[in-house]
């Protein structure tokens, strides 16, 4: 009969470790930015050893990307959970759908403007430009298919754009002085996108 007491699995343990230097990492970048920030003030600020990050991240450029894989993750699930209510709501046109995801996009930047800052902000590790912009054609092809662009004349060349509108929005957003500004620029992006004539 199996015990019931039986012990943790190295994998959580693992993965609370993961998460508590990807926590303290985010603290130290914002605030000191990549070339700046010290390994040495992560682990301490994590109660964790040098030996155990590079164990899961093989040092500060690796750490940086890590951070930045977990942020745009985020920011993907917020803008595809609010397309996913949108359409429980009733909502079926790609416009509506769209403006949707870019509202959860924009509210993303604000509730994690730190990080949003510190990408924005330039200086990471060597090839970051590269991954960054890895990661923007996978969301422009993501706003393709839910505008469907294929069904319209210049839909890729319109997509393209709307997608930078919302990016650059979202840097602004990041940069506001407090909530309230930050809503109102959000809001009156998400509603001159709205006034651009798109597939309904």
């Amino acid at each position: 009969m199996p015990s019931s007491t039986a012990p943790a699995r190295p994998g959580g343990r693992a993965q609370a470790t993961r998460a508590t230097l990807l926590e303290s990492a985010r603290t130290v970048f914002a605030e000191s930015g990549f070339a700046e920030a010290n390994i040495a003030d992560v682990v301490a600020r994590a109660g964790a050893s040098v030996g155990s990050l590079y164990h899961h991240f093989g040092g500060k450029a690796d750490l940086y990307l890590a951070l930045f894989e977990d942020y745009q993750g985020r920011q993907e699930a917020r803008a595809a959970a609010a397309v996913r209510a949108a359409r429980t709501q009733g909502t079926t046109g790609p416009t509506e759908l769209f403006l949707a995801g870019a509202a959860a996009y924009l509210r993303g930047c604000w509730e994690e403007r730190g990080l949003a800052r510190l990408f924005l902000a330039g200086g990471g590790p060597s090839g970051f430009e590269l991954i960054a912009r890895r990661r923007y054609r996978e969301w422009t092809r993501v706003n393709a298919a839910l505008l469907r662009a294929d069904e319209q004349p210049m839909g890729e060349t319109l997509v393209l754009v709307l997608t930078s509108v919302v990016a650059e929005a979202g840097s602004e957003v990041a940069v506001q002085e407090n909530e309230d500004e930050a809503t109102r620029l959000a809001d009156e992006v998400v509603e001159l996108i709205g006034r651009i004539s798109l597939p309904r």
